[in-house]
Formats: C-alpha cells, sequence, structure tokens
C-alpha cells in the first residue's frame, strides 16, 4: 500500500478494536485504520499474540501500533505483525497514560528522539512496510516548536517519513489521559510550520477534527487528517471519504441500516466462537447519531446486548427503532459521549 493515505482513524485504546474497524469497513473502504497501541511484549507473548493480531482481511488497508522503547523487542515484534499481514508499522510516541509513564515509553519518548531514532532504525531494518511515528507537539516543558522540529529532524534521519503529529503537547502531570485529548490548547499552526520546514516528509495532523469539511481545510496545508473521537462518536462522517479523498469510484453506498445489517455473518461468526454479542455491538451505538430515532435504538441496544445468549436479533429489533427513511430527512448533528 502507499504510504500517504490522505485520511485515517486514530488508534484509540477500547475504540478501534477488531470489530470497530470492521464496522467501519462498511462505510469506507479507503480510510487507513490503526488498531489500539499494542505493546510489543504483548505480541511477543505466544499466548497473547493471536487474539492481539487477528484482524479480518476486509480491514486492509490496516496499520498496527506498536508501543515500547527496546529496539529490538519492538523490531520483532514488528516483523510478526507483518507476517500476519499489516500493511504499516506506527510508534506510538504520544500516549501519556500513567502505564506508559511507568514504562517510560509512548509521549515521554519525545525527550530523547535519539531513542525514537534507534527504534526507527530497527523497525526499517526489520520489516519491508511503511513506518511511521505518531507524537505530539511537545510534552511538559519540552513543547517549543523548535523543540518538535529537532525531533521531527533526528527521527527523520532514521529513516522515518511520516510523521502524525496530535496538534496538542501533553502534561504528565496534573492531567489524565482524557483531559490530555481536551485541554492543551490546539496549535494548528505548527504543524503547518513543520510540513512547511519538512517539505518531502509526510506530515499528518491529528486533534480536534470533527468533519469531513475541516478535513479539507486541514489537506490544503499538511499531507494527512487523523480523525479520533469524532470516528468513534460520528462513524458516518466517513460515508464518502473514499471518493471525496481517494479519488474511488464509488463508495461502499450501505445505507445505516445496511452496514450493521451487514455485520451479522461476521457477528454470528465471533458468537460461535464464544464472544457475546456486547463485545462487537458496543460500538455500534453511535451509528445514527443525529438520526430521528437514534436515541430509541441506543436505549434498546443499551437494555439488551448485556444479556446472556444475546444474538443478531437483538440488532434486528433495535433497528426497527429508527425508521429507514429517518436516515435522508433527519439532519445529523454530532453527539458527544
Amino acid at each position: 500500500m502507499s504510504s500517504v493515505a490522505p485520511v485515517s482513524v486514530a488508534p484509540m485504546m477500547e475504540c478501534t478494536d477488531r470489530h470497530f474497524r470492521y464496522f467501519l469497513r462498511q462505510i469506507t473502504r479507503r480510510t487507513l485504520l490503526y488498531t489500539e497501541m499494542i505493546h510489543a511484549r504483548r505480541v511477543l507473548d505466544p499466548d497473547r499474540r493471536e487474539r492481539a493480531l487477528a484482524f479480518d482481511e476486509i480491514e486492509h488497508p490496516i496499520a498496527i501500533q506498536l508501543g515500547g522503547d527496546d529496539p529490538v523487542a519492538l523490531a520483532e515484534a514488528s516483523q510478526i505483525a507483518v507476517d500476519h499481514g499489516y500493511d504499516e508499522v506506527n510508534l506510538n510516541v504520544g500516549c501519556p497514560s500513567k502505564k506508559v509513564q511507568k514504562g517510560n515509553f509512548g509521549v515521554c519518548l519525545m525527550k530523547t528522539p535519539e531513542v525514537v531514532a534507534d527504534v526507527v532504525k530497527a523497525l526499517m531494518d526489520a520489516v519491508d512496510v511503511p513506518v511511521s511515528v505518531k507524537h505530539r507537539i511537545g510534552v511538559d516543558e519540552v513543547d517549543r516548536y523548535e523543540d518538535m522540529a529537532n525531533f521531527v529532524e533526528v527521527v527523520s534521519q532514521a529513516g522515518c517519513t511520516r510523521f502524525t503529529v496530535h496538534a496538542r503537547k501533553a502534561w504528565l502531570q496534573g492531567l489524565n489521559p482524557r483531559q490530555n485529548r481536551n485541554v492543551p490548547p490546539l496549535r494548528y499552526d505548527d504543524v503547518y510550520r513543520l510540513k512547511r520546514d519538512f517539505p518531502d516528509l509526510v506530515i499528518e495532523i491529528n486533534g480536534g477534527i470533527k468533519t469531513t469539511d475541516e478535513i479539507e481545510t486541514h489537506l490544503e496545508q499538511v499531507d494527512a487528517a487523523m480523525i479520533g473521537r469524532a470516528a468513534y462518536e460520528n462513524p458516518w462522517m466517513f460515508h464518502d471519504t473514499d471518493t471525496r479523498f481517494f479519488g474511488a469510484v464509488a463508495n461502499p453506498e450501505l445505507s445505516r441500516h445496511e452496514a450493521i445489517e451487514a455485520m451479522f455473518p461476521y457477528i454470528e461468526k465471533h458468537l460461535v466462537e464464544g464472544e457475546r454479542l456486547s463485545q462487537i455491538a458496543r460500538h455500534l451505538f453511535q451509528a445514527f447519531n443525529g438520526i430521528a430515532g437514534a436515541k430509541a435504538f441506543r436505549r434498546y441496544m443499551g437494555q439488551n446486548i448485556w444479556e446472556k445468549g444475546a444474538d443478531t436479533s437483538v440488532l434486528a429489533r433495535a433497528l426497527l427503532e429508527v425508521s429507514r427513511d429517518a436516515e435522508f430527512t433527519s439532519e445529523p448533528k454530532i453527539r458527544a459521549i
């Protein structure tokens, strides 16, 4: 696959697992999807590896985001991931969680660009797919534009050519991960400047992007845009991205009802394998976001998907709460969750 995908969905813990990604593929076939962050140790553990890496062929193009700071472990994990079929390997240099701080990886690594460069070189030596880095504009007091530019300069010298920049800094003390997604101000201009200063690199912008119109605006300044929470709050925003941003002949062109119904065989397969309906259907709550009947749909889902033995008949019944005509007569609005 090309290393330059103009639109992607951010890796998000508890959100972008294989089930949500499969649902998104009913809406867009071209948008680049990322796994949740997976620590290299989990990939290297034979007992946890298969569950961590499993995905469906329809999910391509798909990138794995790895966490860690050990070049040897990350290189081995990346080889295993690529052998499983992943199209890109991405290094997390943006997560500010307590767990990440304890392990000294994620956004902590912005303070040591040389370490990141060593990891990137090890990854590039290990695999023949694109290697990218997702990072913040800064961390703690290391938050000047010059600090970020130096980080990118050092890491790019190791061979990395794609950088996804969350346009907020992170505070390791005083803010939790949720607050770090919202409290530090967005500094889009710093990301735009980065592209001007490094025109040969692929610079992708991330943070606070909620609509495809906003994507279009950002693409006037940078190469790509990554959508985070808005993708989970309003997955239907991607319904026309294939034609609008990727030059595809057509979008999947399923209605919201049809997209959920297309999930039924997939869900039934996983139920037979021992998973519960709630593990998959929890990702569908926002499918009708902003559409008349969405509240009733969510209510019915919330009351029934958790029951033991619940199956696709629960979803079929929930769909009756939303008129098929409502998809075309309602005025969609973003609903925060």
